[in-house]
Parts: structure tokens; sequence; C-alpha cells
């Protein structure tokens, strides 16, 4: 476990990147066409990963052809940031074949999200790297992007600093759940994702630490039962506190007969402070985060900034 993180350099124009698929496959090729034309608009140079054209079931590709990519792209001193284009299933499968002595020694640009949490939180805690909570450039929802997803995307892309105030897009609000201050590094991600590395050698270390959640499709009694399973295992003793983005299409079909998120989240009644509704997650508009960086929140400031 490293204390400090190593923020990667800055990415800059005309800096090559590798667009890799360590998850599931690409189900409209044609979106791969739309990610390099959109990092070319940004000046960088994009290269296609063997697992970006590969099939196998629902992976793209083989685990020795998906775990390969990764090792290749940091590896390969030319390349300088890589992109994952998709989640659905697979990270997990190859957490034990990746090269994490490379990762520390040549640290890149990460950046995905969903799935891909698997290897957030893998990259965070084995190779001492920060990475990034980000859409995927091969997200169809990503295809309409707004400024504010936008503005995000490339902050953490091209800026020298990524210190700052977080905010939710205009005419949406979040709260606190709970009230208090906290400070921490960022961990976390897609929920499901995180709940299913409990007893592996990649279970998240959250002592200290403000955890990021956010997941989609899953109603709320499967959320309930993932935030319990959290709970039993210790993960939010002694963490500095919870930041909850987006569940999209996690309301109950039939709401007479369910909870609400908010419901089950307060029924946890966690001792720290507790954000809720931050636009981060599977949503448009979605904000973009630093895993591994050092944040802070406030209920009387009613604040989420990275310090």
């Amino acid at each position: 476990m490293f204390e400090q993180l190593i923020r990667p350099p800055r990415l800059k124009k005309g800096d090559k990147v590798a667009l890799i698929a360590p998850s599931g496959a690409l189900l409209y090729p044609q979106r791969l066409d739309f990610a390099k034309k959109f990092l070319e608009d940004l000046e960088l140079s994009a290269i296609v990963g063997q697992s970006c054209k590969s099939q196998y079931g629902y992976l793209a590709g083989d685990d020795d052809l998906r775990a390969n990519d990764i090792n290749w792209a940091f590896a390969d001193k030319d390349i300088k940031g890589i992109f994952c284009i998709r989640g659905g299933y697979g990270a997990a499968r190859i957490l034990d074949m990746i090269d994490y002595h490379t990762i520390r020694n040549n640290p890149k640009f990460f950046a995905g999200y969903s799935d891909i949490t698997a290897l957030h939180t893998a990259i965070n805690q084995k190779a001492g790297l920060m990475t990034y909570h980000m859409p995927m450039v091969c997200d169809g929802a990503f295809c309409k992007a707004d400024e504010y997803t936008l503005d995000y995307f490339r902050k953490y892309i091209f800026s020298e600093s990524i210190q700052g105030e977080i905010q939710n897009p205009a005419g949406r609000k979040w709260e606190f759940l709970s009230p208090g201050k906290g400070e921490g590094r960022l961990c976390g991600g897609n929920l499901s994702v995180l709940t299913s590395l409990l007893g592996t050698h990649y279970e998240p270390n959250t002592v200290g630490k403000i955890i990021f959640l956010e997941d989609v499709g899953e109603p709320p009694y499967r959320i309930d039962r993932m935030l319990t399973q959290l709970r039993l295992a210790g993960k939010f003793d002694g963490c500095a506190g919870v930041v909850f983005g987006d569940f999209a299409d996690c309301d109950a079909a039939n709401s007479e007969n369910s909870l609400s998120i908010s419901e089950i989240v307060n029924r946890l009644s966690l001792e720290v402070p507790v954000l809720f509704n931050f636009a981060c997650g599977h949503c448009m508009p979605t904000a973009s985060l630093p895993l591994g960086a050092m944040a802070a929140i406030n209920s009387t400031a009613n604040s989420f900034v990275l310090c």
C-alpha cells in the first residue's frame, strides 16, 4: 500500500494515447471512429489496442489479450495516456495478470469508469498511481456530451493543477444526508464492482478515505444489499466521508413497495459526512474525478473540494 500516490503527467497536444477495452466487447464498432476523431480534435494521436476490435463472448478478447493491452500501453514509452473505451464486465478477471511494477515505473494518465472501477482500485493500491473516473470516449451518451461534462474531461487531461472546488451542473442540487467535514484521498467508483472485490487481494482500502459510489440499473433492494455488505465488511469504519454520485435507472418499478436510495443511505446511519446526489456516474451531464487525489467535503460550507 502506498501512502503517496503519483499523479501522472498531464497530457499535452501531440501526445500519443492508447485506446483499450479491458472489459466488455465494443457493441457498436463505429463509435471507435468517433472516439479517434474526438481525441484528434483535442490534438491527441490515438493508437487502437487489439482489444478494441476483438471479441470473446461478452469480453473484448480473451483474458491474455486484454491484459496484454494494458501492460503494452503502460510499457510503451511513446504512449502518454490510456483511455478505456467500454465497461460491461471483465476487468476483474485480469487483475492478477497486470504488471503493477511497470505501471508504477511508467506513470500515465489512465481513464474510464463503470467496470473499470476494478482497475482503478487495483492500480491505485498496487501501483500507487492516481487514475481518472471519466466517461468512455466510445460511450453513446458521450457523443452528445454537454459543456459541463467536457469541461471536467478536458480539465483533468490537460490542466497543470487538479485542485479546486467541484460543483454540480446548473439545476441539480446535492445535499448532505449526514453533517460534518472530512478530508482524505478519493477512492471508489461503481458500487457493484467494488462490492465484488470484497474478500480478494484487490479489496478496496477505505480507511481515512472519501468513498465515491455510483451505479446503474440496480433496483433499490440490490443497492441496499450491496451497501449493507460494505457496512458489514467494515468499509465505512474509519473512512473520512462518503460521496454518492448518480444512481441511474435505480428507481423501483413499484415505488409503494420500495425504499428510495436516499432512505437506504440514511438507514446506514453513517457517522461521517455524506454527500448525496453528486452528478457523476452513468448520467449526463457527468463530472470526472481523480481517484487517489486528496479531497474534502464540508456540510457547513456545502462544499466538495480537491485539495
